[in-house]
């Protein structure tokens, strides 16, 4: 590079000029830290207002009604469906939930408002026979906005939240009551701590919550500008400060642009929160609100009732994507396609040996390494936990013959065939599937199409008063299709079939390991055979699969013997 020239890095501007760290709290005796979240908060959807203002596609009727169904069937109590002042769009699918939402009683109808007269009254208007609905308004109260987009004081931003608060408040008595109200300052977390204050409570003596109709308090983490502890440092700061908190309700409506809203949504629930907004999968505008999903299914991890209906995952996916039409990641937490999915040799060894020891000790605490969460308890099967390439080891493999072929492979042969995939995966670079990996093993140490010799039949008969318990094994084979017949002795048919192989191929065999089980259960069960042959040289497998298992041991001694050909040339 010319020295002249600057890098892409010298180019950018100081960051100790340009930007200003977030100031810190003074609450040193915060209690947050050593909190634990034992319940579930009350839970919002801003999915219909907050993340579908920010869709390239804003949805239409139908997909709009699509996702309030969801989020009914899901356990939703509060669901904000709209800004209906800001377009025809919004106010008519307000109406729409009202009259034909087949809303129960115990869920309120939210939408949003600007503390404007105007857009006060169009509110009104959208919510006629609607059972306790939620007005939601909401002013900008940072020092940034105060001086760069409104040009007022304190006092007049203020003057802006009260005034909205008594209309609010008056046309809700004449409207007949029923109505419930919640207050943002919007750009909290831009707001001075004594400056919010001063305008919440305000607000909250203009509305004068009781017991019966608490004022929702919402406290939004609108833009991300400091890490997840500053944010639940102010969430306890201003409900230690807060007038009439007996009263209150304390939402939170945290947003992700430094990736932390998961976090700090958790820590602000640490803090006191009580009541989340966010979205399903954390759509909304920039990077996007709270994930609610993943907060959920974290809860649940923990051994904490989310109060959500997750466990048709897949089913709130496609709802998702249909009518957001986004795509949610292959790594998006507990939903992604690979989420559960394992590649990695460690890891799937790991998977493999955790879900043996919870089958043998059925104990109802799910506890397998690398899954904090059992994929059937979100409506995921356990087909693709363990997927295999050039990067798997000999766990995954034997994990994936168990548990879609009922193979249970002995370790040495687990070793053996990893490195016949692993050949495979590295030539190809792509993923195996699991059909093919099966049909890869029964072609290679069961049917072997191919090989030189096959095994046809067999009879024992004792080898004579002179020969106590030993017998004769005469067995029929084909040798490159050729019938032959061949005789051994031994003390069995597996010992006497190897002498007889040994001496017809003139090599000296023996078996090294051999193990069995049925393939599936009834009468007419098939067995499978691994023997373990060793030979002048090494040690090789073979496998066989027969209703008999006598037939099915001497098939795998003919499967291993022509390895053994096959190795020595």
């Amino acid at each position: 590079m010319d020295a002249k020239t600057s890098s892409p890095t010298s180019a950018m501007p100081l960051a100790a000029t340009k930007y200003q760290p977030y100031p810190q709290v003074d609450i040193a005796d915060r209690t947050w830290p050593s909190k634990m979240i034992t319940k579930a908060p009350i839970w919002c959807s801003v999915d219909l207002r907050d993340g579908n203002q920010a869709l390239v596609n804003p949805m239409g009727h139908d997909r709009k009604a699509r996702m309030f169904k969801l989020l009914l069937d899901m356990g939703f109590k509060d669901i904000e469906v709209g800004f209906p002042s800001a377009s025809q769009t919004d106010f008519d699918f307000t109406r729409w939930c009202v009259e034909e939402g087949n809303v129960s009683d115990d869920v309120s109808l939210q939408v949003l408002v600007q503390c404007r007269p105007e857009l006060i009254e169009r509110t009104f208007e959208s919510l006629a026979g609607a059972r306790h609905p939620i007005i939601h308004f909401y002013n900008s109260t940072s020092e940034a906005q105060r001086r760069l987009v409104f040009g007022k004081d304190v006092a007049g931003i203020k003057a802006i939240a009260t005034d909205a608060a008594k209309m609010i408040v008056d046309m809700a008595a004449k409207a007949g009551g029923g109505y419930r109200f919640q207050y943002s300052p919007e750009s909290f977390s831009g707001t001075e701590l004594e400056v919010a204050l001063e305008i919440c409570n305000a607000v909250t003596e203009i509305v004068k919550p009781t017991p019966e109709n608490k004022l929702i308090m919402n406290l939004p983490l609108t833009v991300e500008t400091a890490t997840p502890n500053i944010y639940a440092d102010r969430i306890e700061w201003m409900i230690r400060h807060l007038d009439n908190r007996e009263n209150l309700i304390i939402s939170v409506h945290p947003h992700n642009d430094r990736g932390t809203g998961v976090a700090a949504t958790e820590l602000s629930l640490m803090a006191g929160a009580e009541r989340v907004e966010g979205t399903l999968f954390g759509n909304g505008e920039r990077t996007g609100n709270v994930d609610i999903i993943n907060l959920a299914l974290n809860m649940y991890t923990q051994g904490v009732d989310p109060e959500l209906d997750c466990s048709d995952i897949e089913r709130i996916k496609d709802v998702y994507e249909y009518s957001n039409e986004m795509t949610i990641p292959d790594r998006h937490p507990y939903v992604g396609e690979l989420v559960y999915t394992a590649f990695s040799g460690s890891h799937q060894d790991a998977i493999n040996k955790g879900m043996k020891a919870k089958q043998v000790a059925n104990s109802p605490i799910w506890e397998v390494p690398y899954l904090p969460i059992d994929p059937r308890d979100v409506g995921r099967s356990y087909e693709a936990i363990i997927r295999i390439n050039s990067q798997s080891g000999k766990g995954g493999i034997a994990y994936i013959l168990q548990q879609d072929y009922g193979l249970n492979l002995p370790r040495n042969l687990q070793v053996e065939y990893r490195e016949e995939i692993q050949r495979i995966t590295d030539e190809e670079g792509m993923e195996l599937p699991s059909k093919r990996i099966y049909g890869h093993f029964i072609n290679r140490y069961v049917e072997q199409p191919e090989a030189r010799l096959k095994f046809v039949d067999h009879h024992t008969y004792p080898a004579g008063t002179d020969h106590k318990g030993i017998r004769i094994v005469a067995a029929e084979i084909t040798d490159r299709g050729e019938l032959k017949r061949i005789e051994g002795k031994g003390t069995g048919p597996i010992d006497g079939f190897i002498n007889a192989l040994s001496t017809y191929l003139g090599i000296e065999l023996s078996v090294a390991d051999y193990s069995e089980h049925s393939l599936q259960h009834g009468s007419n069960a098939s067995a499978i055979a691994y023997v373990e042959m060793e030979y002048p040289g090494g040690k090789l497998f073979g496998a066989g699969i027969n209703t008999n298992i006598v037939a099915a041991s001497l098939e795998a001694i003919v499967s291993a013997a022509n390895r053994v050909l096959q190795a020595r040339g």
